[in-house]
């Protein structure tokens, strides 16, 4: 682990838990620190040995946002030249969120303080929320005057409905833990000592079950709102087809068989 990275990344019995490293900002996403990021999240999706991630920030927040001073630089760019560097730059913000957003393994985000923005896009663009007492939630862009462009506009109506998420994000008013659990924003709550330790545990416990089950049922359920109960069930006959053939199922199947035949008095 770098102390000096923007991201960290620590990985120990096969759950990564990766820490946005810019407290001095409240973890607020810069551009190299988005390079970072897409790094650390494609050395995770690509690790076989890495089960599930935890995603948390540094010091007081969890993630401010995007990086204000990278605002200012590009509103300072010619004025040719800020639609097609909007447009670039959007593609990484994009590209960043799919990353996390389809990680084929469980993800956690353990939201350490205040997530506004893209910092709260960021957290919902995870499996599950576990949160502290500490603990905010803002879709802050109308104050900055643009939409919300981390996925907030997907994630948070599947999350609370279509009504109040026009509602948090028309107005982009704070939301504190009670209510954010309330309305389903976050799924659990813990002490801010232990929040990590208790994401780390949830992770453990989402990731015993065969990994290739858990990514192709992930696949899946991320569309399951826009697909038909007909493409739902297409998918799951190919996914269910693969996992025939994997080594979870084998192996599952055999130990099942061998616990019966010793139960009925039998031996292989």
């Amino acid at each position: 682990m770098n102390s000096s990275s923007l991201i960290e990344l620590e990985v120990a019995d096969g759950i990564a838990t990766l820490w946005l490293n810019r407290p001095e900002k409240r973890n607020a996403m810069s551009d190299d620190m988005r390079t970072e990021f897409i790094a650390a999240l494609e050395h995770v999706a690509n690790d076989k040995a890495i089960r599930a991630l935890v995603l948390t920030g540094r010091g007081k927040g969890f993630c401010a946002g995007g990086d204000v001073a990278g605002m200012e630089r590009r509103m300072q760019a010619p004025a040719g030249e800020v639609g097609f560097n909007g447009w670039s730059r959007q593609q990484r913000v994009h590209h960043t969120q799919s990353l996390l957003h389809t990680m084929p393994k469980p993800t956690i985000a353990a939201v350490n303080g205040a997530a506004s923005g893209l910092g709260a896009d960021t957290a919902l663009a995870c499996d599950f929320i576990i949160a502290s007492d500490a603990a905010s939630f803002t879709w802050s862009y109308i104050h900055r005057g643009i939409v919300p462009d981390g996925g907030g506009m997907y994630f948070l109506p599947r999350r609370v409905g279509l009504s109040r998420a026009k509602e948090l994000i028309f107005s982009g008013r704070k939301v504190e833990l009670e209510e954010a659990l309330r309305l389903g924003i976050a799924d659990r709550r813990s002490d801010a000592g232990s929040l990590v330790a208790d994401a780390q545990r949830w992770a453990a416990e989402m990731s015993q079950g065969s990994a290739t089950a858990l990514a192709l049922g992930k696949t899946i359920l991320n569309q399951s709102f826009e697909l038909s109960a007909h493409q739902v069930f297409a998918q799951g006959s190919q996914a269910q087809g693969i996992c025939y053939t994997s080594t979870e199922h084998r192996e599952s199947v055999m130990a099942f068989l061998a616990k019966g035949s010793t139960k009925n008095g039998t031996t292989k």
